[in-house]
């Protein structure tokens, strides 16, 4: 069975003392509301400058802290970017590469990703590699044709036992902070188109090994009927991830759906 994995995106959000607090709080709410994470991994992908104080606060729960991107350089000229062995050195060992936001508003190209997913498992660090389609590629239906494209691309040259260490998040761009949400049948459609992609380039072994997020427009009232569909392992949350109440709930969700 592939262990679950429950991401928050904070994206460009909270100040200092709001991510101390909620550091605190939500450590002691998943312990009161009975998360086991023996059995669901649960993460927090924070801003660079709340790396730390998350870490410090989540660390002795087990619950996994990451960045929300990195450079695939150690070092060198590329002023405001924080390099993988910067993330390294702070003992950081998740991160997300290729959000949607980052390829669209950055110019991040799948090539880019390949090189970050190569050099982040190389420095110990799990990748959450994102891939979605655009509204306008859903309603011309092409949008296998898409994701399978942004995949391959954002994969290339990294091998099987690299893609073993990564996490594929589906988001579809239409649904992230939209409203949105693809129905559990669409989502599940696409982890299981996902994860036949996967098979063709790795072998079925290493494909049914690699857990497949769902992300966009994820909160308490729809996770169990994502978690229940046999090809999603987990949820990249992004706006319910900012309360910490609703995202314990999400994080709570009952369990006995599971495959």
């Amino acid at each position: 069975m592939r262990k679950p994995f429950i991401a928050g995106n904070w994206k460009m959000n909270k100040l200092s003392g709001d991510a101390a607090e909620y550091g605190e709080a939500f450590v002691k709410a998943l312990a009161e509301a009975g998360v086991d994470l023996d059995k669901v991994d649960v993460g927090l992908f924070v801003p660079f400058v709340h790396l730390t104080t998350v870490r410090d606060a989540c660390a002795a729960a087990g619950i996994a802290v990451g960045a929300q991107n990195m450079h695939y350089k150690e070092s060198g000229a590329y002023t405001g970017e924080v390099s993988v062995a910067m993330l390294a050195d702070l003992d950081i060992r998740n991160t997300i590469i290729g959000h949607s936001e980052r390829r669209q508003y950055f110019g991040e190209t799948s090539g880019d990703c390949a090189k970050k997913v190569k050099a982040a498992v190389a420095a110990g660090i799990r990748p959450v590699l994102c891939v979605g389609e655009s509204l306008d590629d859903r309603e011309a239906g092409r949008y296998q044709e898409v994701v399978r494209e942004m995949l391959l691309g954002s994969l290339e040259d990294v091998t099987a036992e690299e893609a073993e260490k990564t996490v594929i998040a589906y988001e579809p761009v239409w649904a992230i902070g939209t409203g949105k949400t693809a129905t559990s049948d669409q989502a599940q459609e696409m982890a299981a188109f996902i994860r036949s992609v996967l098979a063709e380039k790795y072998g079925a072994p290493v494909a049914d090994a690699m857990i497949i997020q769902y992300g966009g427009s994820v909160k308490p009232s729809n996770v169990a009927e994502l978690m229940a569909k046999p090809d999603i392992d987990g949820a990249l949350v992004g706006g319910a991830s900012l309360k910490t109440d609703d995202f314990v709930k999400l994080a709570a969700f009952d369990a006995s759906v599971l495959k």
